[in-house]
């Protein structure tokens, strides 16, 4: 296990609350950390780790990678450390089908624009649709002991003309549907994002929020969780990596180099 993508707790002695939560998140960029400048740092999936830590015995964001699409979470729960991970999980949260949609939206930063084909958003909402049914039927199966949480989406352009959001935000808004649906027939939970989050989006060319923003996605989570929420003050400090030291650390994934040049998250 990497030294980063791992936070093993044990707790020993006198303690209200036994360590028996073993988290593992699955998804994309947001899910792994990604800060607005192409790094990895302390994201939502570390912040519900932060604050479950005195009921937490194991944490690994090792099945998250910026660019991960639903295809490529259901290929890397097929593997057999993600499948060993998975077998002891008790909580699973799940960022996945945003770069299904957003990467056929032409974001053009500097004019302002989003553009794409209403047919092509069509095809990658409905294969959306199926592979997270089957995604979450997987994960049935692998992870017969986890609650599982579906996180929503954010409009992640908040820079653009106010003209060019109505239709990118429309498609965001059927995506969140989408995954609220099939988290709901699956019995597992959706948590909702709030969609203002231009306050936590710094880089107008980048999608990622800062550490911030990456709070109150984790709030959203443990409102619904527990009810014990986080504040500005427990924010560990900026100890972000490069990709470069990503990848090195993380050899399953380094076949995914080019699908970041095309996914957002």
């Amino acid at each position: 296990m990497k030294k980063w993508l791992v936070l093993l707790l044990l707790v020993v002695g006198a303690t209200k609350v036994q360590a028996q939560e073993v988290y593992i998140p699955l998804g994309d960029s947001l899910a792994a950390g990604q800060t607005p400048y192409r790094q990895i740092d302390t994201g939502y999936t570390d912040l519900i780790a932060l604050k479950l830590s005195q009921e937490l015995q194991f944490y690994s964001k090792e099945l998250t990678f910026p660019g991960y699409t639903v295809a490529n979470v259901l290929q890397r729960i097929e593997q057999p450390d993600a499948q060993s991970l998975l077998s002891k999980a008790t909580l699973i949260t799940i960022s996945a089908g945003a770069n299904d949609l957003l990467q056929i939206v032409q974001h053009r930063p500097e004019a302002g624009t989003l553009t794409y084909s209403q047919l092509a958003a069509d095809f990658s909402l409905n294969q959306v649709r199926q592979k997270v049914d089957v995604l979450l039927q997987k994960l049935k199966d692998v992870a017969p002991n986890a609650e599982i949480y579906v996180m929503g989406y954010y409009f992640p352009y908040p820079n653009v003309h106010e003209t060019q959001k109505v239709g990118t935000a429309q498609q965001l808004d059927l995506l969140n549907d989408i995954l609220q649906q099939q988290a709901e027939a699956h019995g597992a939970y959706f948590i909702a994002v709030e969609q203002n989050f231009n306050q936590y989006l710094p880089n107008y060319a980048d999608v990622h929020p800062t550490m911030e923003g990456y709070l109150v996605m984790a709030n959203a989570f443990l409102a619904q969780y527990s009810g014990k929420l986080l504040n500005k003050a427990m924010l560990p400090e900026p100890n972000p990596i490069g990709f470069e030291q990503l990848l090195q650390m993380n050899e399953s994934n380094k076949d995914l180099v080019e699908d970041l040049r095309m996914s957002p998250y």
